[in-house]
């Protein structure tokens, strides 16, 4: 057995079990849908899951990627610690939803082929078929893109000669089914066509096969309407609805050409399987609305308790600062906690050892050397000899300084209030200050005027 035919085994096993359980080709197809939504709801459930709960998250998520704008890394890092909080995979719904699509191939493949796929004939059986019909005079597409589908053509052959083939081939085409195409009177092996249409004549078979790809484009179109109406996109996320209007475009456009190159058999498992996805959509969002209400519900309670929690140990942490109670946080690192204590005992030791080198100086006598006051660091002239710290003093500022230290004890022991006075006896310092240094330029200059003047009349 090929590896074709291993993956193909469990659905033409089924296709041949629904059609031997119904007698209709059309109504095994439809069975065949619902078993594989049945199959899939476990887990498309999951998917769906995953995919309301992203949703939920969008408001969380923008406001991480705004707070976060010019850092991606941490960007990225924040969006994971919230996908891990919350349990959710991103990856998840798009990969659960990709799972149909291997079915999808599956059954093309037992339709297109049900000679050697669904009835695991060999193909000595198709050869001879195809000789017996040639020589009967029937025209057969052996070349091009009809060619795919001559085993069907040889089929629904067999099954209105069956007697004849049953008769005239005995023994050489063991294996084979009598399988009827027909369902609502269209035949599920032809290709739906607009030539065949427009030739004529308007029979039912030619315009239902017709309706096919744009009733299953019609229906692809509304489930995912539904799915987005039950689930929507916030509304500033512009991105992903971008992408959802691109998909709701491709995919019934896309479901109109598959049905138009296949046989309409597939175009029958499309529409009902779109059908089958509407309902179960529809049930799982509300199944799943309603536990993640419930759940958001309790998240939000323990968030609250979480927050009041932290304020409370804040305020208690603020008084014990304020009473200077505080402690070690014992969510402190051993390393920092050490390096604090070395820091500490240090400057300990500095001290201790300065404490002995100015009491050794004391018992031996030895004077310390006064610095001066251009000196920096080790360099005594650093800012030169001449340097004079007071070169820019204002004159009298000496004088304001003194006056104004010697008023501010009697200010603050006489006023009841200690600001607003004291500020009066400084400006009243500053002031009789200022008005002596003012007289007593002003005596100057007039006596250097003076002086000046009985110069020139000598």
């Amino acid at each position: 057995m090929s590896f074709g035919e291993i993956i193909t085994w469990p659905f033409a096993k089924l296709m041949v079990w629904l059609y031997g359980l119904t007698g209709n080709y059309g109504v095994a197809l439809i069975f065949f849908a619902l078993a594989v939504n049945l199959i899939m709801t476990p887990f498309m459930a999951k998917s769906k899951k995953s995919m309301m709960r992203s949703t939920r998250l969008q408001p969380m998520i923008q406001e991480i990627q705004r707070r976060h704008e010019g850092n991606p890394q941490k960007m990225n890092a924040e969006m994971q610690k919230l996908y891990r909080e919350e349990g959710v995979n991103p990856m998840s719904g798009c990969l659960w939803s990709l799972i149909p699509f291997p079915i999808l191939i599956a059954l093309y493949s037992v339709v297109r082929q049900p000679i050697t796929r669904m009835m695991f004939a060999s193909k000595d059986v198709v050869t001879t078929l195809q000789e017996y019909f040639t020589a009967k005079g029937v025209e057969l597409a052996t070349s091009g893109r009809a060619n795919a589908y001559v085993e069907i053509q040889l089929s629904d052959l067999a099954h209105k000669n069956w007697q004849a083939v049953q008769t005239d081939l005995a023994g050489k085409v063991d294996g084979l089914m009598n399988i009827d195409f027909n369902f609502l009177g269209m035949n599920m092996g032809e290709q739906p066509s607009v030539s065949t249409l427009w030739a004529g004549p308007y029979t039912w078979a030619a315009i239902g096969l017709f309706l096919i790809p744009f009733v299953s484009a019609l229906l692809s179109w509304l489930s995912m309407k539904i799915s987005t109406a039950m689930n929507p996109v916030a509304e500033d996320n512009s991105q992903a609805a971008a992408s959802m209007k691109s998909m709701n475009l491709m995919m019934p456009l896309m479901s109109i050409w598959i049905c138009f190159v296949m046989p309409a058999a597939m175009g029958i498992y499309w529409i009902f399987n779109s059908v089958f996805g509407i309902i179960r959509d529809f049930l799982l969002t509300k199944i799943y609305k309603r536990q993640l209400d419930a759940e958001d519900a309790v998240r939000a309670e323990k968030r609250a308790e979480r927050e009041k929690e932290m304020e409370a140990k804040r305020a208690e942490y603020e008084k014990l600062k304020a009473e200077g109670k505080t402690e070690v946080n014992a969510n402190t690192s051993k390393k920092k906690l050490q390096a604090s204590e070395k820091q500490k005992s240090d400057e300990r030791k500095a001290a201790l050892e300065k404490a002995e080198r100015a009491a050794r100086r004391e018992r031996l006598g030895i004077k310390e050397v006064e610095k001066p006051a251009s000196q920096v660091g080790n360099r005594r002239y650093a800012r030169g000899r001449a340097y004079d710290p007071d070169r820019f003093a204002i004159p009298g500022a000496v004088e304001t300084e003194s006056v104004i230290d010697e008023a501010l004890p009697a200010a603050e022991e006489t006023a009841p209030v200690a600001e607003p006075v004291v500020d009066e006896a400084v400006n009243d310092a500053v002031e009789a200050v200022t008005e002596e240094t003012v007289q007593t330029v002003e005596d100057t200059a007039e006596a250097v005027t003076e002086s000046a003047e009985t110069a020139e009349q000598e």
